[in-house]
């Protein structure tokens, strides 16, 4: 069973202009496709052929062995969830029961989003910003380079990419201006309820 590049939920020009055509066709078109064909070229032949990538990451975060395995596969998730994450209609206040448990963790929306944006801003190097369940609580993480919260059994809500090529196109080194304009205009709060259950 290969590991396939999963179509995106829109048209590559739909996120402008927060986010460029010019940058999905680079961000989705190369770098999301090139981890699907590393894994791919991985795992063939082994007893991780016919696995999911979810299977994948399992068996082999932590292990440095496979660390080629791991960080391919856990890209190729984080990347088909970050293209989730994100809605032409998206941002601004939440409705539905993310709204509720928003408030009941952080206090409320703006408290919320400056935590988040402020772990997408201080992740050292290339990474990601994540919305997070832990035990039931909403909680914001980050992790570096190809980490994933499903390594440490969180269930991921929402994330924000961060790495250098989801955003330099369009915004250079201003990392934060990005952060600000994803959660405004494109966050995913169908997608967050959605991920609640």
């Amino acid at each position: 069973m290969a590991i396939l590049l999963p179509d995106l939920p829109y048209a590559k020009d739909a996120l402008a202009p927060v986010i460029s055509a010019n940058t999905l066709e680079f961000h989705y078109g190369k770098h999301h496709k090139a981890y699907v064909d590393n894994i791919n070229k991985l795992i063939a032949g082994g007893e991780l052929a016919d696995a999911d990538l979810e299977t994948i990451i399992e068996k082999t975060a932590g292990d440095a062995s496979r660390a080629g395995i791991f960080n391919n596969a856990a890209q190729v998730w984080n990347h088909t969830f970050y293209w989730q994450s994100l809605s032409p209609k998206g941002g601004g206040r939440p409705a539905g029961p993310i709204a509720a448990k928003i408030d009941t963790a952080f206090g409320n929306y703006d408290k919320f989003t400056e935590e988040l944006k402020n772990a997408g801003a201080t992740q050292f190097g290339s990474g990601w910003a994540w919305l997070v369940l832990e035990g039931g609580q909403l909680k914001i993480t980050k992790t570096a380079n190809a980490d994933t919260p499903i390594a440490h059994g969180l269930k991921p809500i929402l994330t924000i990419d961060v790495w250098e090529h989801a955003y330099y196109l369009d915004y250079q080194n201003r990392r934060p201006d990005y952060l600000g304009a994803v959660v405004e205009k494109l966050l995913n709060w169908d997608f967050a309820n959605r991920n609640l259950d």
